[in-house]
């Protein structure tokens, strides 16, 4: 599958790398299963899945207040959006439990393994909402509680009860939870919605998408045992792949379309056209090579993507 003329730059050199985020400055987190219950306990929460949806938080702060805010309402908000993000993904792997156990990406987890009881996990999570919501209500406001708290029960509900086994659209509306940290950033900040949150709000939801199916490309063998319906399991990979690619394109426009509704300048509008680029042909060459390991450096790219793109628009607004 091809999507016109290959690019004469080599894009192998811009996806082979790992993903950038703020956690390979200092260590790089291990795969293997946790073998004492304080690790089974934060593994529960998903600590990589959290930082990357904190990547997204800061800089949306940053662009809501105008400046750099009070580092104490950028901590609550971490902490509450932590809290809350791992209480979720608690009760993700509760839910999932059955199914992690055919899958070999989720069988070392620590329910499966037995190393935490379900009944534990769940108190666990529950503690984690809870504790979540009091933390942004007290520090910062009321509306930023309930927006973490609909984040939760949205990716509780919608996604891991109904969706995950049931819609081959599963992600795509599922990615709703996954976008929720700009809303709630925006609101710590200014106790409103206003439509730069919203519009980033839909970045990540189109982001969503291609950066997953990425993986379950990979993983597509797995989901399938599992009967989990990810577009990859239950379309043509060539389709999944043209799926992806008009995704970014979208997105690639819709990041755009950001410069004028938050008035952002060039720092931002030029980075998100590299990146846009970048992940555009990416996916498009991972349909001339349809292999696991080029899926895989998509998916690591979409992660570097984010971090990049929101890393240059809190430049932007501090420059």
């Amino acid at each position: 599958m091809g999507f016109g003329a290959q690019a004469s730059y080599d894009w192998r050199v811009t996806l082979n790398v790992r993903p950038v985020v703020p956690s390979r400055l200092f260590s790089h987190q291990s795969k293997r299963s946790p073998k004492t219950v304080v690790g089974g306990y934060i593994a529960l929460t998903k600590p990589r899945i959290i930082e990357l949806l904190l990547v997204t938080t800061v800089p949306t702060m940053v662009l809501a207040a105008g400046k750099w805010p009070a580092w104490s309402l950028i901590a609550i908000t971490l902490l509450g959006g932590t809290l809350a993000a791992g209480g979720a993904n608690t009760i993700n792997m509760y839910i999932d439990r059955d199914i992690d156990k055919l899958m070999k990406r989720t069988q070392s987890r620590p329910l499966v393994t037995g190393l935490i009881a379900p009944k534990n996990a769940l108190v666990f999570a529950m503690i984690l909402e809870v504790l979540a919501f009091a933390i942004l209500w007290a520090g910062a406001n009321l509306l930023s509680a309930c927006l973490a708290l609909s984040a939760t029960a949205f990716y509780v509900f919608i996604y891991s009860l109904w969706l995950k086994r049931t819609s081959k659209q599963n992600i795509v509306i599922g990615g709703a939870a996954g976008a929720m940290p700009t809303l709630i950033g925006w609101a710590a900040v200014t106790n409103s919605v206003g439509w730069p949150a919203v519009w980033l709000f839909i970045i990540m939801f189109l982001w969503t998408p291609p950066h997953f199916w990425a993986l379950a490309i990979r993983h597509a063998d797995e989901y399938r045992a599992a009967n989990v319906p990810m577009l990859p399991v239950v379309v043509s990979l060539e389709r999944t792949v043209r799926t992806m690619f008009w995704y970014t394109v979208i997105l690639a426009v819709a990041t755009l379309v950001l410069m004028p509704v938050a008035n952002l300048g060039w720092i931002y509008g030029g980075t998100a056209i590299v990146v846009g680029l970048g992940f555009s042909v990416g996916t498009a060459m991972l349909g001339r090579k349809p292999t696991e390991a080029w899926s895989m450096k998509v998916f690591s790219f979409s992660i570097t993507y984010v971090t990049v793109l929101f890393g240059a628009l809190m430049v932007d607004v501090l420059v």
